[in-house]
């Protein structure tokens, strides 16, 4: 079949990747409303902030330590630094349907979310 795009998986994980995205800010709501009046916006403050830090990061070179060529089999190197050779086309290390852009925009939504969980925790524990 070969590295050849598919509409239908294409749409899929579009649609997965929107609803991750939702996720981010749904989870400052609901851990809102485990906080006092006064910390909501703390929870909403910190979800909104990490979308934008991780976001950043992550096509510098987060996903490029993820999903690079592996250093010892720990780390993955520098070679998508930028998102440097992620492209339109499929990559067939990861997906062979999808385009490798909107596999690392997939792969985003995740390193996104899971500090932002985390620091939401935090804040419902310390309060």
């Amino acid at each position: 079949m070969g590295n050849q795009i598919n509409a239908g998986d294409t749409a899929w994980v579009l649609v997965c990747c929107s609803l991750v995205l939702l996720m981010t800010p749904s989870l400052a709501l609901f851990y809102g409303g485990m906080v006092r009046r006064k910390n909501v916006l703390s929870t909403l403050t910190l979800s909104y902030t990490f979308m934008a830090l991780i976001g950043v990061q992550w096509v510098f070179y987060g996903y490029s330590l993820a999903f690079g060529a592996d250093i010892n089999g720990i780390i993955g190197g520098l070679n998508f630094v930028g998102l440097n050779g992620v492209g339109a086309l499929p990559n067939g290390d990861y997906s062979k349907t999808i385009p490798h852009e909107l596999f690392a925009a997939f792969q985003m939504m995740f390193a996104v979310i899971t500090p932002a969980l985390i620091s939401n925790i935090w804040i419902i524990k310390n309060m």
